[in-house]
């Protein structure tokens, strides 16, 4: 029986040195025993990357899905704060002195401008997010300054005076009124800031 030759083996290129060997076998990387020692050190460092990678991932899920109530309320206010400073209310003044971005003069930190809380969040935690009873406000007034409020008013009183010249008699007096107690659960803070991340956008 006539037998059929064998074929030569491929060289190929030594994935460590990249020189051009004959590898005894198809599951041969390297050309020699240093650089099999070498690639084995390669791979075993990748490997432990790789691992390292999975785990930071892995971590990062956790987290987003185990937040605290805390982070959920943060990351709701974050979106919704962007919204009424830099979109709903971007070309208006404060909403409590009247001054405008070119109005103010004092050096301020982290802008000059916040998403102020008619009746304050502590107090009326059911209107933290309610778009009615958040307006953009200088630092100066919403950290509590009265010093450039109207007619001597309280920066309060000014918010309200101006407040209803902006919304309304009826939309302030509805804030003003009884609301139920609101327990925010988990879905719904992520609900409101995907709300206010996506009228951010318009």
């Amino acid at each position: 029986m006539k037998q059929t030759a064998l074929k030569p083996a491929r060289k190929k290129a030594c994935k460590v040195c990249q020189e051009k060997f004959t590898p005894p076998n198809t599951l041969a990387r390297t050309c020699s025993i240093k650089c099999a020692i070498i690639d084995g050190e390669s791979a075993k460092k990748e490997s432990i990357k790789t691992e390292k990678k999975e785990n930071r991932k892995a971590l990062r899920e956790y987290k987003a899905n185990n937040k605290t109530y805390n982070q959920l309320i943060k990351e709701a206010w974050a979106p919704c704060s962007k919204f009424i400073r830099l979109v709903r209310d971007i070309n208006e003044p404060c909403i409590s002195c009247g001054r405008y971005d070119h109005e103010i003069t004092e050096p301020l930190t982290g802008g000059k401008f916040d998403a102020g809380h008619y009746l304050g969040k502590a107090a009326h935690p059911e209107l933290r997010f309610h778009p009615d009873n958040i307006h953009k406000q200088c630092k100066t007034c919403n950290g509590g300054a009265g010093k450039y409020a109207k007619k001597n008013h309280t920066v309060t009183q000014s918010y309200r005076v101006n407040l209803i010249e902006k919304i309304g008699v009826d939309r302030v007096n509805y804030l003003e009124g009884h609301h139920q107690a609101q327990n925010w659960t988990h879905d719904d803070l992520k609900d409101i800031a995907k709300h206010y991340k996506e009228s951010s956008k318009l």
